[in-house]
C-alpha cells in the first residue's frame, strides 16, 4: 500500500527526544527519512545503547547515514542531499545550525521548496534563545509542575516528558501545514517551536483561567480542577477514576449510585456548589465505592453512561482488550533483538492500517545506499569513507 507521505524525503538532524518525535510522525506514515548521524557514534544522544527500547521506539522506519557536518566535504554531501529533499528537521541549540552552515537561509538558496523544521528550548531568539533546553526545565517554567501533584505537596513533574513530546507533535503539525501550503505556492517555510511554547500551549484551559479570569490555578491532585465530581475513588480492592461532570452525566451518576438526593442537596445541586463542597461530596461518594470492587463500579457506571475506568499499570494497559483491539503494540523484527513490539501511532486511517515497516537502523547502515542515490560514484564513496567524512 502506498502510504500518505511516501513522496516526501526528510533529512533528520535531530537528537534526544523532541526532534525525533516530530520526525517519527513523518517516518511512520511513509516519508523517506534519512537520519544523519556522526560517524563512530554508536551510542544514542542520551548515552544509551542503540539497542535500548527508547532508541528503538524513536527511530524506527528510518535510514541511517553517517556524515561529519564539521568537514567541508561532509557539508557538501549534505547540501547535495538538500537539493532533492522536501524537509530538514533540527533541534540543535539555536546558534549551532549557523555555525555548521545548515541554517534555513543557507539551505533555501539550494532548494526554495524546502520545509525546514526547528525545535529549541525557548525559541530561536529572545532573552533565553541562546540557552539549552530540557523537558523538566520547560515543565517548570511553563507552569505544568505548579498544577501537578497533591495540594500543598510542592511542584511535581509529569510522568512523561510532556514538553518534549508536545513540541515534537506541534512541529510535525506545522511541517505538514507548510507542505500543504507548498502545493499552492511552490515555496517552503521555516517552521519553529520550542519546549517552552509547546508546554504553555498544552496548559490550555488552565492557562485561559489566568488569561481571561486572572485566576492562578492551584494543585488539584487527582481531582479535576473544575469538573466535579471527577477524580480517584477507593474501592474494596483498589481505586478507580470517575468523571461525573456536566448536568446530564451528574444526574445519571446520582441515580446509578442510589443517591438521587445529591441532585437536590443544596451543597451539591449546582456546579458552583459542588466546587465549593468538593471534599464533602467526594467523601460521600467514596463511602459508597469502598463497599464493592472496582470491576463492579466500573460496570455499573458504564452501563449508566457515566465515564469510569481502572487505573492501570503499564503492563495492564497493554493487556487491556480494547488496547489490544486498537493494536497499540506494533510488532517489528529486529536483526539482533528478534521480534519486538514498539508503541503504535496515536492516529490512524480507516483504509491504511499502521505498521512499522523497518526497525531502527544500525549506525550508518544506509550510508552507501543514500550516497549512490545522490549520484556519488563508488570511488567517491570510498574516498569519503577513507577521509572519515562518512
Amino acid at each position: 500500500m502506498t502510504l500518505p507521505l511516501s513522496h516526501i524525503r526528510v533529512l533528520d538532524l535531530t537528537r534526544v527526544r523532541a526532534g525525533p518525535t516530530a520526525v517519527r510522525q513523518l517516518a511512520d506514515w511513509g516519508a523517506d527519512v534519512i537520519k544523519v548521524e556522526l560517524p563512530g557514534n554508536e551510542e544514542g544522544t542520551l548515552g544509551e545503547s542503540r539497542k535500548e527500547s527508547d532508541f528503538q521506539n524513536l527511530h524506527r522506519n528510518k535510514r541511517s547515514l553517517t556524515l561529519n557536518l564539521k568537514t567541508a566535504a561532509g557539508l557538501e554531501v549534505f547540501k547535495r542531499l538538500v537539493g532533492a529533499a522536501d524537509v530538514v528537521v533540527e533541534n540543535y541549540r539555536a546558534d549551532v545550525k549557523y555555525r555548521l552552515g545548515v541554517d534555513y537561509e543557507s539551505l533555501r538558496k539550494i532548494n526554495p521548496r524546502l520545509v525546514y523544521g526547528s525545535i529549541s528550548g525557548f525559541g530561536q531568539d529572545g532573552p533565553y534563545g541562546h540557552l539549552p533546553g530540557f523537558d523538566q526545565v520547560a515543565q517548570g517554567m511553563g507552569g505544568l509542575m505548579s498544577i501537578t501533584g497533591l495540594p500543598g505537596q510542592g511542584p511535581v513533574r509529569a510522568g512523561i516528558p510532556v514538553a518534549d513530546l508536545t513540541a515534537g507533535l506541534y512541529l510535525a503539525i506545522g511541517m505538514l501545514i507548510a507542505l500543504v501550503e507548498r502545493e499552492r505556492t511552490g515555496k517552503g517555510r521555516w517552521v519553529q517551536t520550542s519546549l517552552l511554547q509547546a508546554q504553555i500551549a498544552m496548559l490550555d484551559f488552565q492557562a485561559a483561567r489566568w488569561l481571561v479570569n486572572h485566576q492562578v490555578p492551584p494543585q488539584a491532585g487527582n481531582n479535576h480542577p473544575t469538573g466535579i465530581p471527577t477524580g480517584v475513588f477507593k474501592t474494596s480492592d483498589g481505586r478507580i477514576n470517575i468523571a461525573a461532570t456536566g448536568k446530564a452525566i451528574y444526574e445519571r451518576f446520582c441515580h446509578a449510585m442510589g443517591r438521587p438526593d445529591w441532585l437536590t442537596d443544596e451543597r451539591f445541586s449546582s456546579p458552583g456548589r459542588r466546587y465549593h463542597n468538593r471534599d464533602v461530596l467526594n467523601a460521600e461518594i467514596e463511602a459508597i465505592t469502598v463497599t464493592n470492587t472496582s470491576a463492579h463500579w466500573i460496570a455499573l457506571l458504564n452501563e449508566a453512561s457515566v465515564p469510569a475506568g481502572p487505573i492501570n499499570r503499564i503492563d495492564e494497559v497493554f493487556a487491556d482488550p480494547q488496547v489490544k483491539h486498537l493494536k497499540m503494540a506494533a510488532p517489528v523484527h529486529h536483526p539482533s533483538l528478534g521480534d519486538i513490539e514498539l508503541v503504535a501511532q496515536g492516529v490512524g486511517f480507516a483504509d491504511c492500517p499502521f505498521e512499522i515497516r523497518s526497525p531502527t537502523p544500525e549506525l550508518g547502515e544506509h550510508t552507501d545506499e543514500v550516497l549512490r542515490e545522490a549520484g556519488y560514484e563508488p570511488a567517491e564513496i570510498e574516498s569519503l569513507h577513507a577521509a572519515g567524512v562518512v
